[in-house]
Parts: C-alpha cells; sequence; structure tokens
C-alpha cells in the first residue's frame, strides 16, 4: 500500500504566506498544486471545489484568514477586528451547507476577540497556532473516527461508498474511507464499490484515483447502479460521510446520499455516516432547516462533455445535497464514538 499521507490536500507554504491546496478540478489526470495568497484566491478555490470536504474546507479556511491577516495594516485592535471580520464574513459564503467552514472561522474570530489586548502582530501569530491547532486536531479526529467504525466491520466486507469522504476531504485518511485505510494496513482485504456521484463525479476522480492510488481493491460504478451490486451480496456496509448533522441526526451530504440510504434500508445493509463532531449543527434542529447549495446547470448540462447533452431549453434542477433522515442511519461515527441518531439525535 502506498502511504496516501503522501498526498498534501491543504498545507501553508513554507513561508507561511501563501495556502498551498492540491486541485481536486485536475484529478485524476494531475496532481497539481496551488498557491493562495488573498481572500479572492480562498474563495474561488472553495466555491469551485478545487479544495472540498468539509473538514478540509475549514482546515483551508483558518489557514487562510491567517494568511489574510498577516496581510492586515492596523495600528489598533479595532482597524485589525474590523478588516479581520471582513476577510471573515467574506470567506463565510463561499460554501453556505458545510458547517466546518464557519466553525473553523468562527474558531479563529474567537481567537482574536479573547486577545484584544495584544499587539497586532501578537494577534497574527496565535491565529497562526490556532490554525495548525484545527488542522492537528482534524488529523486525529479521523483517526479515531477510522478505529471507531473499523470495531464495526469485518475483513473481506464489500463496502460501498458515495462521494469523496477520504484522504483528500481533510488532513489525514479520511472520515468514510478512514476505515478501509486503516483495514488495508491491517489485511483486513476490504472490496470497495464506489458511486461515481453525478454531477460532479467526485466519487470517479476522486475516491477512485485515491482508493487505487493506495492499492486498495475498488470497482467504480454509476450512480443507478448500487442497488444492482447490493442485491447480488456484493456489500455489507454503506459508508458515508457529511457535511452537516442536525441535532436531531439527520444528515446532510452529496446529492444522492438519501437513495443510497433507502436502497441499504431495503436490502437490510448497515448505513453508516462517518464525521468529526465539528460537523454537528446544534444550532440546527432537522434536516428540514439545512440550507441546501444549488449549483450552476452546466454541471450537469456540458460540464464533463465535448458537447452540451440536453436541450438548451431545458430546466435544470442542480440541488449540490440531499438530506438523509435519522431514521435511516444505522450510526454516526464520530472521533467521540458510536451513536444511534434514531434515538432522538444528540444532546446539547
Amino acid at each position: 500500500m502506498k502511504n496516501i499521507t503522501d498526498l498534501k490536500t491543504v498545507r501553508l507554504s513554507d513561508d507561511q504566506n501563501a495556502v498551498v491546496i492540491l486541485d481536486q478540478t485536475r484529478l485524476p489526470a494531475e496532481e497539481c498544486y496551488l498557491e493562495l495568497t488573498s481572500a479572492e484566491d480562498i474563495w474561488d478555490a472553495i466555491y469551485k471545489l478545487k479544495v472540498r470536504g468539509a473538514p478540509a474546507i475549514g482546515v483551508a479556511a483558518a489557514y487562510g484568514i491567517y494568511v489574510c491577516s498577516r496581510q492586515i495594516e492596523a495600528g489598533s485592535f479595532d482597524e485589525f477586528y474590523t478588516a479581520f471580520r471582513r476577510v471573515k464574513e467574506y470567506l463565510a459564503g463561499s460554501r453556505p451547507t458545510a458547517v466546518n467552514l464557519v466553525a473553523a472561522l468562527n474558531r479563529m474570530e474567537k481567537v482574536v476577540l479573547e486577545n484584544a489586548s495584544e499587539t497586532v502582530p501578537a494577534l497574527v501569530e496565535l491565529l497562526h497556532k490556532e490554525s495548525l491547532a484545527i488542522r492537528e486536531e482534524d488529523a486525529a479526529a479521523c483517526r479515531r473516527i477510522g478505529e471507531h467504525c473499523l470495531s464495526l466491520l469485518r475483513p473481506g466486507m464489500g463496502i460501498l461508498t458515495h462521494c469523496n469522504a477520504g484522504h483528500l476531504a481533510v488532513s489525514e485518511y479520511g472520515t468514510a474511507l478512514a476505515p478501509v485505510y486503516l483495514g488495508e494496513e491491517r489485511g483486513y482485504g476490504f472490496k470497495v464499490f464506489a458511486d461515481e456521484t453525478r454531477p460532479l463525479l467526485q466519487g470517479a476522480r476522486l475516491t477512485a484515483y485515491e482508493l487505487n492510488r493506495a492499492g486498495v481493491d475498488v470497482t467504480l460504478i454509476c450512480d443507478n447502479m448500487a442497488s444492482s451490486v447490493m442485491q447480488k451480496g456484493w456489500v455489507q456496509a454503506v459508508i458515508v460521510g457529511c457535511d452537516r448533522i442536525a441535532a436531531n441526526g439527520d444528515i446532510a451530504n452529496k446529492i444522492g446520499t438519501s437513495g443510497v440510504a433507502i436502497l441499504a434500508r431495503h436490502y437490510g445493509i448497515p448505513f453508516y455516516v462517518l464525521g468529526p463532531t465539528s460537523t454537528i449543527d446544534m444550532q440546527c434542529p432537522d434536516g428540514k432547516s439545512i440550507v441546501i447549495e444549488e449549483r450552476d446547470p452546466a454541471e450537469v448540462t456540458e460540464m464533463w462533455y465535448m458537447h452540451r447533452m440536453a436541450p438548451k431549453d431545458v430546466k435544470i434542477f442542480n440541488p449540490a445535497f440531499d438530506v438523509t433522515p435519522n431514521e435511516l442511519i444505522t450510526a454516526i461515527i464520530t472521533e467521540k464514538g458510536i451513536f444511534n441518531p434514531a434515538n432522538g439525535g444528540f444532546e446539547s
């Protein structure tokens, strides 16, 4: 197995003047790294999915606002905070559904507000330390998530996953794919089926890419083939990530996730949702309260084709996410343990 952590999804440049990301829109054709030095660069990278996955977005936002804070010219706390707040609000608008984005930015703002008596250079250094802590905490959480989920799996199982919740979506290992990588290291021999995940093909471009690169037994299938492989008895567990978990245990994840959950229930296959506790939004009571981002219709009609593949005047509905209700979820697995969302969600 190749070391998947050799791929550095998000990091700071050596001189700390830029956020360096692996441009996921260029995968699998090439591994291309971009240096982001401005708020506009960072916003664009998050919005256009050059960096994606809820935890990775949070890390990118933390690094990004630190890099931007280094550029603020201010003689007083009030001047610094005014400029900082402007950047924070701007970056927060890039992806409204992923709770980690705002959570990371809020955490960075809290550092500023709790240290108002410090000099501007001292504030900037505190933001640097906090951004590194956010990244390290994410990496540690992913490993613990993987260990918890691995306790529910058996060697040789067939596993189906949707979208990409692997190493590319976080700091290390992934959320949904963490147990796969840990299992691979320990000889479990999982057989993974990766949904292509229309319309942006994260499963085809990213999950299949990183699992194949790491030497995992992976088979790519079209989204509408999930029922077929389940019916054949090839799948014994479904593991997916999540972009937001409501207080009652409903989850928002990449469009198509709820359909996979319905299929899993029909075939009696456990459906596991893996994500860090930072993805739990206690201010969001249920899935109906989650704002679902709608994206450019061109992603459906022409993005992957040499020529447009739909009539020019046809209406397009292109939501980025859907909501899976808690009753379809066997367990939600975080770094803190395994939870049954059907028991009433989470306590504040």
